[in-house]
């Protein structure tokens, strides 16, 4: 039979070996052999610390497939291969060259359909009148340009067709009438009643402007689309590194921030940009400018720049939360600190968008109702917790 043994050390004493059946402070240390115990304790096992001396126990063979697991840990809690860290280093260059890669390919892309994605960009100019009542406009076709379009009144142009607001389109040309040339206006029955124009014009006021937008709209868009390789690239070098319960909950964090970036895009998208981009053109106009006429440039950056700043704006919340789960912070403290949230919630309409009041006040309402939303959903977390608690304690009486 193949003895373990002890080694004991003591203050003021030489070191002394013991076979593995000697007991020591009541406890009893076996010998290898089909006698081993089979609920002997991992850390029991590797070291016994007392007031006096110090154990080390070198175990048996047979106890080694005992200390191998923990069973306290959850099952897939493997710590993994210990790496340098030269060799996280490297990993994480992996990672950063394989979502470039990803990135690159989808810019490419993009830049293949620039025109399509500006085309979505441009969107939110035909919904800017969604909130008024529809008006009759009128627009003139010479050639290959088209003018307006115009709104007018029936007392203006008797000839509208029916229906409460008829868009119609005028082609314009000439005749011979008594040999002397005359203009003439033929109505377009294609457009005769069709929804509002868009009446904004975007301009390039340079040769090198139309690349820099398209390269301005595909680097967005090669963002997006690429997404979900960039994440999960990223994804490989940071998840080993967590156990179970962290995986879980990067998981639900994840999964409430990428909703919530998703409503804050659309939001911005459907509702806030048309009401935003027709309040600005109203402002122009009572400044005395003309409002409809603008550089492609600055549409697609503010556009780009509102949509994404939203999206980012909408991630307060997950913050909020994340401090409240923490314990840093109560739903007490976030009731207090309403005013100055108000104050923060306009700094970031004009840190994450373009630094404009009306940009601003259409980021910052939809930020602070998520905050109210955040200290209702704080409260109900601590009400689940103290009643979970007086439950525990009425269990226990």
């Amino acid at each position: 039979m193949a003895f373990s043994y002890l080694r004991i050390t003591t203050p003021g004493s030489a070191r002394q070996d013991a076979t593995a059946e000697r007991a020591v402070e009541g406890v009893n240390v076996f010998a290898d052999g089909p006698t081993d115990p089979p609920g002997l304790s991992s850390r029991l096992a590797v070291s016994l610390h007392f007031p006096a001396c110090s154990i080390d126990f070198k175990p048996p063979d047979s106890l080694k497939h005992l200390m191998a697991s923990n069973d306290d840990d959850p099952p897939d809690a493997d710590p993994g291969t210990h790496k340098s860290f030269w060799a996280h280093l490297n990993d994480l260059r992996s990672a950063l060259v394989k979502s470039a890669i990803a990135i690159g390919v989808a810019l490419v892309l993009c830049l293949l359909i620039g025109d399509r994605l500006v085309a979505l960009l441009e969107y939110p100019l035909h919904r800017m009148d969604m909130f008024e009542k529809p008006k009759p406009t009128v627009s003139f076709q010479i050639g290959g340009t088209r003018l307006g379009p115009y709104p007018v009144t029936r007392e203006q142009f008797g000839g509208l067709p029916e229906g409460a607001a008829p868009q119609v389109v005028f082609h314009v040309g000439m005749a011979v009438v008594n040999g002397r040339q005359v203009a003439t206006l033929t109505l377009d029955p294609d457009t005769t009643g069709a929804a509002g124009s868009l009446r904004v014009k975007l301009h390039n006021f340079s040769p090198t402007e139309a690349f820099f937008v398209a390269f301005h709209v595909a680097i967005y868009g090669a963002l997006v689309l690429a997404s979900p390789f960039w994440v999960y690239f990223m994804g490989q070098f940071i998840l080993p590194a967590l156990n179970i319960r962290e995986k879980r909950a990067l998981g639900t964090w994840l999964g409430w921030g990428t909703a919530l970036f998703l409503a804050g895009v659309t939001l911005t998208y459907f509702v806030l940009l048309p009401v935003a981009l027709r309040a600005s053109i109203e402002y122009s106009q009572l400044m005395g400018f003309e409002a409809y006429d603008w550089k492609a440039d600055d549409y697609i950056s503010f556009v780009t720049k509102f949509i994404f700043g939203m999206g980012l704006g909408f991630q307060f919340p997950v913050i909020v939360l994340l401090l409240v789960k923490m314990g840093l912070i109560t739903h007490h403290h976030l009731a207090r600190y309403r005013r100055h949230v108000i104050v923060l919630c306009f700094i970031l309409g004009a840190v994450l968008t373009t630094p404009e009041v009306i940009t601003q006040v259409a980021m910052a309402v939809p930020l602070y109702l998520l905050y109210e939303a955040s200290i209702w959903v704080a409260w109900y977390w601590d009400w689940k917790k103290r009643k979970a608690d007086r439950l525990a304690d009425k269990t226990a009486t």
